[in-house]
């Protein structure tokens, strides 16, 4: 092949799609194929449950940061709950070193989940979002920073927001920050809390509704408000 039909070859609008394709592929197998070796490892074991995840960190030492920031990446955004990886960090570490790792951890996440929808499975995904998070649409085009911080205060790190968002026309540095402000309060306060702020609801299931209820409903006011107030120009 010449020079000349090689240049022709990838300048060529087709083989730039097949090129893309191939791309996704490949990326689609590597994902899988890592998630099959965690399995065949043990790892996905290992992480599947609180108690097994602290054994695991405990027993890793100082190499627990590193573990724990990795799996937090690698398998929260393909199905492992993020909820195991920031109630397991302060029964391990100070509430310090456990909000700033639960904080890089969830970011970390967030962005493998959501650049994995947006650039490798847009196409497979799309069918797949729950249907409540479709009237966010709208929100996403007008104020998407507001939005995307009220979704993951209410939705935190689910694997489904992870797609939306990425599926979404909100463009990924807004989606980054708006996430990290959305996460502040709920990762201290599991930070802070641990399991006692989950025994805790559990032991007042009534009252813990009604402040998760109020807070929902004034952050939401105050999104309307956002939205409704008139543009001065």
């Amino acid at each position: 092949m010449s020079m000349d039909s090689r240049l022709q070859w990838w300048q060529d609008p087709g083989s730039v799609v097949n090129r893309q394709t191939a791309l996704r592929i490949a990326v689609i197998a590597v994902v899988v194929a890592v998630l099959a070796v965690a399995y065949r490892t043990g790892v996905l074991a290992k992480f599947s449950s609180r108690q097994m995840a602290q054994q695991t960190l405990l027993g890793l030492g100082g190499l627990g940061y590193l573990a724990f920031v990795g799996a937090y990446t690698v398998l929260q955004p393909f199905g492992i709950p993020g909820s195991i990886f920031v109630f397991v960090a302060p029964l391990i570490w100070p509430f310090e070193i456990a909000f700033a790792l639960s904080m890089v951890g969830t970011m970390s996440a967030s962005v493998v989940g959501f650049s994995f929808s947006r650039f490798v499975a847009r196409d497979w995904l799309a069918p797949k979002i729950p249907a409540r998070f479709a009237r966010y649409n709208d929100d996403l085009e007008r104020r998407a920073f507001v939005t995307v911080v009220l979704l993951r205060m209410v939705f935190w790190m689910s694997q489904p927001l992870h797609a939306f968002l990425g599926l979404s026309k909100v463009p990924f540095w807004t989606h980054f920050w708006g996430s990290f402000v959305g996460y502040l309060p709920v990762l201290a306060a599991t930070s802070y809390f641990g399991p006692a702020l989950i025994e805790w609801m559990k032991a007042h299931p009534l009252l813990g509704f009604l402040i998760l209820l109020t807070l929902f409903l004034l952050i939401l006011a105050w999104h309307y408000r956002k939205l409704t107030r008139p543009s001065v120009r």
